[in-house]
């Protein structure tokens, strides 16, 4: 794709955020149409699904964020000149053709699109069918934007296919693919992976731990465990087991209050054979791999651990690799946590309810990389640009 100014991507922009603000009441009709034909049987589902003048607001927020933050194109990462005269300067330059595969989240193809499009790369956006209505109303409001400042609207596409054809289109792209993020569960994920032909970046399970050291505050635990577990339960994000120490004061006492506290909130609680001893009416834990599920539900896991090693271990098995936090006052403690544990995201004393672009100053975000390579964590505008060695010569030849 041709680089664009960068006048010409924020006119898209603004553009793109007059339309919105103009256009609530057929994109609020549009949605309803999708509500009106969705299965309520998935609630984490159906809440991600939901657009409303809030969610709307939320949209046009994340397209001026991205508006007002620096073009991440064209800008120099490092240069040098050699002994032999070649100077040579490496840069930031776009990936070229993204694919995201999403579920139900509307808002997804406002803040992947604008991230995409604003890094000059070209987007193809593959939603969840439960979100047609929602996402083809949203596609035409980017091919207006673009329209109006005189581009093509192939910037911004939407794809729509069953899953043999977008199995099809992985293994036999109709045009240059260069990099896919699938945003779902571990099934969505092996499937792009064995059927794709280039880069994969991969936003993959919650599944987030929470470990109570000895020298956890009490008060801030049972504020942040709640936080973390019902603030919203869709949210990949959100607080999936607890670990616990049993060489905490008031063990038992506090360990029965949190079953309480979680009960009483509508929590699902299992536990395992430790904790069993303590909050005797709760069902045990009888498959392991349990603890590797994401519930994206009002459910956890609490288990018993005998050391910080021993919470660490656990949670590097276990975990999807997305956020982690320790509850302790003990600097050195927390800082070995969080050096150990092997997640995108790891807290001391904070709800893994943060782990999100806007809330840690990224801005509008692609997808929360559970990947290495070649960024971990929100990936931001400035996470979606790959680079580039431009070497100036003037005749020189290798010996």
């Amino acid at each position: 794709m041709k680089i664009l100014s960068t006048e010409t991507k924020n006119n898209v922009l603004k553009s793109m955020a007059r339309i919105l603000e103009e256009n609530r009441a057929p994109l609020l009709e549009a949605n309803q149409k999708d509500l009106d034909l969705f299965k309520l049987e998935d609630q984490a589902l159906y809440d991600r699904l939901v657009v409303t003048d809030k969610k709307i607001d939320g949209m046009i927020t994340a397209v001026n964020e991205i508006l007002s933050q620096e073009d991440p194109v064209n800008k120099t990462i490092s240069g040098l000149k050699l002994s032999n005269g070649l100077d040579i300067i490496n840069k930031t330059a776009p990936f070229g053709t993204i694919m995201i595969i999403y579920e139900s989240r509307p808002d997804v193809t406002i803040e992947a699109a604008v991230i995409a499009f604003k890094a000059n790369n070209k987007i193809l956006l593959k939603g969840g069918k439960e979100a047609f209505h929602s996402n083809t109303v949203l596609v035409k409001f980017w091919h207006r934007a673009l329209k109006e400042n005189n581009l093509p609207v192939d910037y911004i596409q939407m794809l729509v296919m069953n899953r043999a054809e977008t199995q099809e289109f992985l293994k036999n792209p109709t045009e240059k693919l260069d990099l896919i993020v699938p945003r779902g569960g571990e099934r969505l994920i092996a499937f792009v992976k064995e059927h794709a032909q280039c880069a994969v970046l991969v936003s993959g399970r919650g599944n987030n731990f929470l470990y109570l050291d000895p020298q956890a505050d009490w008060g801030k635990s049972i504020e942040i465990i709640l936080n973390a577990k019902t603030h919203k339960i869709s949210a990949c994000n959100a607080l999936d087991k607890i670990l616990i120490n049993p060489d905490m004061i008031d063990y038992e006492k506090r360990l029965s209050d949190l079953g309480v506290i979680l009960k009483s909130k509508g929590i699902e609680v299992l536990v395992d054979e430790e904790v069993k001893e303590v909050l005797t009416d709760e069902p045990v834990i009888t498959d392991e791999t349990i603890w590797e599920e994401e519930f994206l539900a009002m459910k956890c896991c609490i288990g018993s651990v005998d050391s910080l090693e021993e919470a660490v271990e656990k949670i590097n098995r276990y975990s999807g690799g997305h956020s982690a936090t320790i509850m302790t006052e003990n600097k050195g403690t927390a800082q070995e946590f969080m050096d150990q544990v092997d997640c995108a995201a790891v807290y001391q004393n904070a709800s893994t309810r943060f782990t999100d672009g806007g809330q840690m100053g990224v801005g509008a975000e692609l997808a929360i990389s559970t990947d290495k390579l070649h960024h971990r964590g929100p990936l931001g505008l400035k996470q979606l640009v790959t680079n580039k060695y431009y070497v100036y010569g003037d005749g020189q030849i290798r010996d």
